[in-house]
């Protein structure tokens, strides 16, 4: 026990970094000063919700193999980023997180149960059915809400605008970047280094997935200001890179595979937004969680395709 205690900040950068899938303490580095880079609420609430996600794991018994490997942190993470940008740096912000993180630590175990006899990972799906049932219900607290209105996409105030070159090779980043929230190009190209730490081919999949994205985009006619902001790429990148050498060997017609996994969660990206639109709009990261679980679910009757060995 003491041991586990002693590797708890080593646990809790892992929680960080598995947002993505990686464990490199330097790719944890990396995406923590990025979502400084973005705003120092960002930064120290997701920690805070990685914290407290991965301490609720280890004092209810979660696998020490889990705690330790960050698996118990990352929805934590998400959480606490997420709903300090709903709800801004306020001290009723603090508690929302602390039960928002501890609600998504108990339905991570719940989703294992459920899931592993399947071989499918909970991917962020606690992260987002807590969320969203956090925003959601907002309006009817006070307290939470305070006179807020829904959040609108960036085309609410540049609907129809034609897609420039600043759209693309922004876009290309920010599709990185929004995988936390961060629709700045800049804050992507930081957590895009912490992937290359991770490995290469990691760093060339979210990459190229986000390219997906956008292109996807454009070619489907989205609104100009939502694909330089990312919001059409964060998906695809988190759907490329479980798809291409996390979950699935990366051979020729995996690396189909995953390219159309990230067309998939592109296109998906679109109806879970108007789905959610009459509260919010809160797409968050369903189109990758269900995209994801549709693909691997599949993977055991495909004989071209094969996972990767756990």
């Amino acid at each position: 026990m003491s041991e586990q205690v002693s590797n708890m900040p080593l646990a809790t950068l892992r929680g960080v970094s598995q947002v993505e899938f990686q464990t490199d303490w330097r790719t944890a580095a990396c995406f923590i000063v990025a979502l400084f880079a973005g705003g120092w609420q960002f930064g120290v609430f997701g920690l805070l919700g990685t914290v407290v996600a991965t301490l609720t794991a280890w004092v209810l018994g979660v696998s020490g193999d889990r705690v330790m490997g960050g698996l118990e942190g990352f929805n934590g993470t998400l959480i606490g980023v997420a709903l300090v940008l709903y709800f801004n740096a306020r001290w009723i912000t603090v508690l929302l997180v602390i039960v928002a993180a501890i609600m998504g630590s108990v339905l991570t175990s719940a989703l294992n149960a459920l899931l592993t006899p399947h071989n499918l990972p909970t991917f962020t799906a606690p992260f987002c059915a807590v969320t969203t049932a956090m925003v959601v219900g907002a309006p009817s607290y006070e307290r939470l809400w305070h006179g807020r209105a829904f959040a609108t996409p960036p085309s609410a105030a540049h609907p129809g605008a034609s897609v420039t070159f600043s759209d693309l090779w922004q876009g290309l980043f920010n599709g990185i970047g929004q995988v936390f929230f961060q629709g700045t190009w800049y804050v992507g190209l930081i957590f895009l280094i912490g992937l290359a730490f991770a490995g290469w081919m990691v760093a060339a999949a979210a990459l190229v997935s986000s390219a997906v994205g956008v292109v996807v985009a454009i070619l489907l006619g989205a609104h100009a200001a939502d694909i330089g902001a990312g919001l059409y790429g964060y998906n695809a990148v988190l759907t490329g890179i479980a798809l291409c050498g996390t979950f699935v060997v990366p051979s020729v017609l995996g690396l189909v595979y995953a390219l159309a996994g990230a067309i998939s969660a592109t296109v998906l990206t679109a109806f879970i937004t108007d789905l959610f639109a009459p509260v919010g709009g809160h797409t968050l990261t369903w189109p990758f969680v269900v995209v994801t679980w549709i693909f691997l679910a599949a993977v055991p009757v495909l004989s071209g395709i094969r996972r990767v060995p756990t």
